[in-house]
Order: C-alpha cells, then sequence, then structure tokens
C-alpha cells in the first residue's frame, strides 16, 4: 500500500504481518470558498458587517504554515464583507519560526503584501484570565492584536492534543500571543488534566483558557474551516465557541473510527505539512497512543514515515523540544523532570516523553534521521526496517485526521 510522505507518497509492504487498515475516514467534501461564503451568510451571531464601521482599523489573525488552512480563500471571503477600512493581517505563529516570503505568498496570495510574521518579543498585556485553579495568567499579545478596532482570524478546526480540536479563539490568543499563555496552557499542571485530550473540548481546562483569552483580547469573529482525508468538510463563521462546536460536530462525525483491538505496530501517516519537521511530526505517535483508545500493545512500536526535511524545526519552541529530549537519558527520567515545569515550547517533549513510555516510536524515510536519533526515538530506511515479521500491524493512513474510538 501506499503512505503519505512530504507532497508525494510511499510504498510499503509486509507480506510476513498480519495487517489490518484503518478505513479512511471520510465525510463529505465541499468547496472551500463556497462554504466559506455560505457561513458567512449565517454566522453564529452578529453578520461581520455589522461588526465594522468604515475607517476600522481591522487586524486579520492567520494560521502558519503548520496548518493547512486555506488563508488566502477565507481572508478574501472576509474582507468582501467589510466596509472601506485599514486591513493588517498578522500571521499566528505562537512561537514557531516565522514564514518566508514565498510560503506567505503560498497561503495569502494577492493578501500576502497585508501580512506581518507574529513576534513573540514584542507583546503588550490586554489583561488576565483565570487560570485553571482560579489563579490570574496573563494575556499578551501582538499590538496589531491589542490596538485593532475590531479583531478577526480564520482557523482549522482539527483534532489537536491539547484543546481537543484547534481553530476559534486559539489562532489568535496563542498565534498572537508570549510565552506567558503558552507556557500556562502549555505546563505540566493543564496538560496532565485528564480532560485535556486529543477530540474533547466539553470541560477542557485547556480549551476553556484559551476561549476567555480570546474573550480577554476582544477577539470579535472568525471564520474557520475544518478537513478530512479527501479536502474540506466544512466551515463556520461567527463566535469562536460556536464556530468550534460547530466544526467539531463535524469533524467527529467523519473522523471517529471505533476500535478495541490492540497491535504490535501501528503505523501512522502524516504527510505535508506536519512532516515537514519532527516536531510537528511527533504528533502522530502522540495523538495515536494517547487518545481514547491506545492501539498498541505494551511494549509495541509506532512507525512513522515523514521527510524532516527542516530537521526539528526552526522554531523557539521546536529548538526547546529538541534540547530537552536530546539531553534526556530515558523517557522516565523526562517526564518525571518536566512535571515540575518547563519552558513555553517544550510541552511537546512532554507529551512524547508520556507516549515513550507507553510504546517505541520509529521515524522512517526522512532526511535528518540523525535528528531522530537524537530524540529518543528510532530512524530506520523504511517502514518496513522498522516492523518485526510475524507482527500484527494497523495501518492509520491519515493518523492526523483520524479518531481511534473505543468500541
Amino acid at each position: 500500500m501506499q503512505l503519505p510522505l512530504g507532497t508525494g507518497t510511499v510504498d510499503m509492504s509486509l507480506p510476513d504481518c498480519e495487517v489490518r487498515t484503518v478505513e479512511r475516514p471520510g465525510g463529505e467534501t465541499v468547496d472551500p470558498a463556497a462554504a466559506a461564503r455560505a457561513a458567512l451568510d449565517d454566522p453564529h451571531g452578529p453578520s461581520l458587517g455589522t461588526l465594522v464601521d468604515p475607517g476600522d482599523d481591522v487586524t486579520v489573525v492567520v494560521t502558519d504554515v503548520t496548518r493547512a488552512t486555506p488563508d488566502d480563500v477565507l481572508v478574501e471571503a472576509m474582507l468582501d464583507r467589510l466596509p472601506d477600512c485599514e486591513v493588517s493581517i498578522l500571521v499566528g505563529l505562537g512561537l514557531h519560526r516565522p514564514m518566508t516570503d514565498a510560503e506567505l505568498r503560498a497561503g495569502l496570495g494577492e493578501y500576502a503584501d497585508l501580512a506581518v510574521n507574529h513576534d513573540p518579543e514584542a507583546t503588550v498585556e490586554v489583561g488576565t484570565v483565570d487560570g485553571l485553579n482560579g489563579e490570574a495568567v496573563p494575556v499578551r499579545v501582538h499590538p496589531l492584536v491589542a490596538e485593532a478596532d475590531c479583531l478577526l482570524s480564520t482557523g482549522m478546526v482539527e483534532p489537536h492534543q491539547y484543546a481537543g480540536f484547534s481553530g476559534g479563539a486559539k489562532t489568535a490568543a496563542i498565534g498572537a500571543g508570549d510565552g506567558s499563555l503558552i507556557g500556562y496552557t502549555h505546563g505540566p499542571e493543564v496538560l496532565s488534566h485528564p480532560n485535556v485530550r486529543l477530540g474533547r473540548i466539553e470541560d477542557n481546562p485547556f480549551r476553556e483558557v484559551v476561549d476567555r483569552a480570546g474573550d480577554a483580547i476582544g477577539l470579535d469573529f472568525c471564520l474557520n474551516v475544518t478537513k478530512g482525508p479527501n479536502g474540506f468538510l466544512g466551515a463556520s463563521a461567527g463566535r469562536p465557541r460556536a464556530v468550534v462546536a460547530d466544526l467539531a460536530e463535524t469533524a467527529r462525525a467523519a473522523l471517529s473510527v471505533p476500535l478495541s483491538d490492540t497491535f504490535d505496530a501501528v503505523i501512522g501517516g502524516v504527510g505535508a505539512p506536519k512532516d515537514a519537521n519532527l516536531y510537528q511530526t511527533t504528533r502522530a505517535p502522540t495523538y495515536l497512543v494517547l487518545g481514547d483508545h491506545n492501539p498498541v500493545r505494551p511494549g509495541g512500536r509506532v512507525v512513522v514515515p515523514a521527510r524532516l526535511p527542516e530537521g526539528v524545526g526552526e522554531g523557539t519552541g521546536e529548538r526547546r523540544f529538541y534540547e530537552r529530549l536530546r539531553t534526556a537519558t530515558s523517557a522516565d527520567a523526562l517526564y518525571e523532570a518536566m512535571r515540575a515545569g518547563y519552558d513555553p515550547g517544550a510541552q511537546r517533549a512532554f507529551v512524547v516523553a508520556r507516549t515513550l513510555r507507553e510504546a517505541d516510536v520509529y521515524v522512517t524515510n526522512s532526511e535528518r534521521p540523525e535528528v531522530v536519533e537524537e530524540c529518543l526515538l528510532h530512524a530506520a530506511d523504511r517502514v518496513e526496517d522498522a516492523v518485526d515479521p510475524g507482527c500484527d500491524v494497523l495501518v492509520v493512513p491519515d493518523a492526523l485526521n483520524t479518531l481511534l474510538v473505543s468500541a
């Protein structure tokens, strides 16, 4: 069979193994431009045109290169509904690396000239929000967000390890924020909460704090999409909480796969843009092992083909992730050490350590196997080299868009 690798595929053959393939989740696909216009025609809450006055300073926060969001389509759909006003576009990087000029043009088309990369070192405080135990968590954001007369955002509502589903207020509150909110929401106290898990937004403290931060920064309106392996599944517009709830329901219906069995090896497909670096690629094993149903038997392994042209990744968070894993002696030691706290961005090392306590992880077909080996993971040239003959194997062709739920 074939698995995604970069923008293409890689062939895989396991004739000596008992192989089961998860049926690719589906759902009826839509044209994102038409769906965006329809969502704007029927928003959750006030229509976009009623929120903006002529001459207003409008900031639109968009997703970065790690999300497959059709930002050019969504921005165009929103700007078509606005009166004559001053528009700025801010790329919600969080602690990821800045987007290149070529990436901005590819993602935003004619609107790339309006775009500015977020700088987490240049933020202003707009207030605080209550944390998990009522503590005050500072909210600091880019000046284009803090000073906007009207704040809008795009977003991708897709399964997310911490938020349950991404999108909504997360694009602006996290993407345009600094280490204070990111450090708190991605810290060990929040991430170890039992309700902080893939596919769950109800009673999820990560999601709740981020939504409150969206209120604090004045996020007036968002236009989000959701997608499956075959394309976009829908769009929704308006109040951020309602948009996420709407599209999460659509995504769950299309992406959930009931499962009760466990396997010696689970092979997860990733592909572009997530397999550009190890930081993003490790979402696959953590999603599989730390989801509703862990399909890996004790002592088993997760195998992920990934190109990794950027190595570990180039942003602040990616570097902190790398240093934590590179200097760790074992997954157990790293997990225990990080329970005491860590710098914003290093949280992915924490969840990788949790995963490695349950299963080994192999990354195959990469351009940077040395980086893989430095990070408590195993590198192999091919998928076949990472799977022992005679194993029971589960193949999940689209690991980031599949919700394995207990049958």
